[in-house]
């Protein structure tokens, strides 16, 4: 399969290894609620806030929705959305070099977003999948890019989001009504892969539905009773109630034998019109249909909203706020996906959260539902996270108030919850490669068992022991920071005979990390021990 290329690639394809850990520092000022629910909010860089998250929540995500800058030229938000904010261009200076300042904007908007998917799909689930919003700017790129990184065999869907509700008659060449919305599966169609669920049926579905027969099997619909892939043996006659002698259309046939066609008429399932000479269909009855409607690729305003409708959401919520995100999307829109992609459980991640949609579409949901949904979010500019996410989700766990257009005041009734704040802490390494002074022990522990294991540490309670885990037969252990309360050499940070026989037993291979060894090697070989030195033998990326 071919590759998309472009100015810069070279530098970018493998720099999501390279991007160093940071720690993540929680701010109490702008957390809501009790935190211990799992949802959170990180303010910084969304390539380096995905670095640091990844040892938490590696392969743990089931549904990310993003929505990356369209690429438009529009300078009124953090990324310019023309990829020429001064993040990005101190970005690209250092990763692209001088070559950087000739990069075209495509090519900028490509080295942005290639280590952004390549780290996103890191955090899926095997039955995960991935929703991204995009334009005809960018969009047949995108394409690409996703084909490349998730597969061309993994992708889902291209859904059609209609945005307005009605057209700009002021447009120089064509009235632009709609987005798309990319859906690609991290395994589609494997074993233990994902699996999209049904929408509920609507008012306007069930209406499709009567019983003009009065049939006691209830309200039903008809259809076609002929296929085109054309067999002789089905190609007979059918003499209707009033005589008359019906056909297929030429090229086509009837859908089952006559044998079950004539069982079908006896059971009362085929329609032949009022007068009973029309020609025949299938009823298909609501009450035996499936609980729910196969999505489609097309989703229209009145299914899922529209962006006046969205901004309209934004500014009864953040009445003083309202104008901190220009182009928010409805919380129908972020619904629907969320209903098609995940369960009730589930952890949904949003790395470009803007006006933070994401989140208050998940806490919907779950109070539709019952559900415990749990978000991830990610925003790069402080001014949006703090007056426009951190304010829009308290609003909405809390309840808000609002004036309609006709002067009226609305109250609407908080949904409950919490989340964490969290902003982005020192680098796990110093530039000399030392640990930094503020790495706690579940911080470091954190990142070795990801490095050593490539999935998250999951611990309930503290870290207090310097057996951190066991993956696949193998105990993983630290050293480090006083674990052991002092009780050997450097505070337990070393290996020795005696701290060796005080450390939790385990019968097959152990990989210990310290600050050095004083058992030689031919015994570490005969007790299956693999000493690794911090900070030299940890990995930085």
């Amino acid at each position: 399969m071919p590759f998309l290329d472009w100015y810069g690639r070279k530098a970018v394809e493998n720099y999501h290894h390279k991007v160093p850990y940071h720690l993540l520092r929680c701010n109490d000022q702008y957390s809501v609620g009790e935190p211990g629910n799992g949802n959170l909010l990180v303010q910084g860089d969304n390539l380096i806030a995905l670095k640091a998250l990844l040892p938490y929540y590696a392969g743990q995500v089931k549904c990310i929705y993003i929505d990356p800058p369209y690429n438009t030229g529009t300078e009124n938000w953090v990324y310019n959305d023309n990829v020429n904010s001064p993040e990005i261009r101190e970005w690209l200076g250092k990763v692209v070099g001088r070559e950087a300042e000739d990069l075209s904007k495509h090519d900028k908007w490509l080295c942005m977003m290639y280590p952004r998917l390549q780290l996103l799909r890191q955090f899926l689930r095997e039955d995960g999948v991935i929703f991204v919003s995009i334009d005809d700017n960018e969009q047949h790129h995108l394409r690409m890019l996703l084909d490349e990184i998730f597969g061309t065999n993994n992708f889902v869907a291209n859904i059609i989001w209609q945005k307005k509700y009605s057209p700009q008659n002021d447009a120089s060449y064509f009235s632009d009504m709609h987005d798309f919305i990319l859906c690609y599966a991290k395994n589609k169609g494997s074993k233990g892969g994902w699996k999209r669920h049904l929408l509920p049926q609507t008012d306007t579905i069930r209406g499709r539905y009567s019983n003009p027969d009065n049939d006691p099997r209830g309200p039903w619909k008809s259809a076609d009773l002929t296929v085109r892939s054309y067999t002789p043996e089905y190609d007979y006659p059918i003499t209707t109630p009033s005589g008359r002698v019906a056909h297929p259309a030429r090229g086509r046939c009837w859908m089952t034998s006559r044998e079950n066609m004539q069982k079908f008429i006896d059971d009362g399932r085929i329609w032949f019109g009022k007068n009973g000479s029309n020609i025949p269909s299938l009823k298909k009855f609501l009450s035996e249909v499936q609980n729910g409607v196969v999505p489609s690729t097309i989703w229209t305003y009145q299914e899922v909203g529209h962006n006046q409708q969205a901004k309209q959401e934004l500014k009864n919520i953040l009445t003083d706020q309202s104008n901190v995100f220009e182009t928010p999307k409805p919380v129908a829109l972020i619904k629907q996906i969320l209903r098609i992609a995940t369960e009730k459980d589930d952890i949904v991640l949003d790395s470009f959260a803007g006006s933070g949609t994401t989140a208050h579409a998940t806490m919907a949901l779950n109070n539709d539902d019952g559900g415990n949904r749990r978000f991830i979010l990610i925003e790069m500019d402080y001014n949006i996270a703090t007056q426009g996410i951190v304010e829009r989700c308290k609003r909405v766990i809390e309840g808000y108030s609002y004036q309609t257009q006709k002067g009226e005041t609305k109250h609407i009734k908080g949904l409950g919850g919490s989340f964490r704040y969290c902003e982005l802490g020192e680098p796990l390494f110093s530039s000399e490669g030392h640990i930094n002074e503020t790495v706690s022990f579940a911080d470091l522990a954190q990142h070795l068992y990801f490095v050593e294991t490539g999935e998250p540490l999951r611990v309930e309670g503290k870290l207090d022991s310097p057996l951190i885990g066991i993956h696949n037969g193998v105990a993983i252990y630290l050293l480090y920071n006083g674990i052991l309360k002092d009780r050997s050499v450097q505070g337990g940070n070393v290996l020795t005979t005696r701290l060796l026989e005080e450390l939790p037993p385990h019968s097959g291979t152990r990989i210990i990390y310290g600050a050095s060894c004083r058992i030689g090697a031919d015994r570490l070989k005969r007790q299956g021990i693999i000493f690794k030195q911090i900070p030299y033998e940890v990995r930085r990326s």
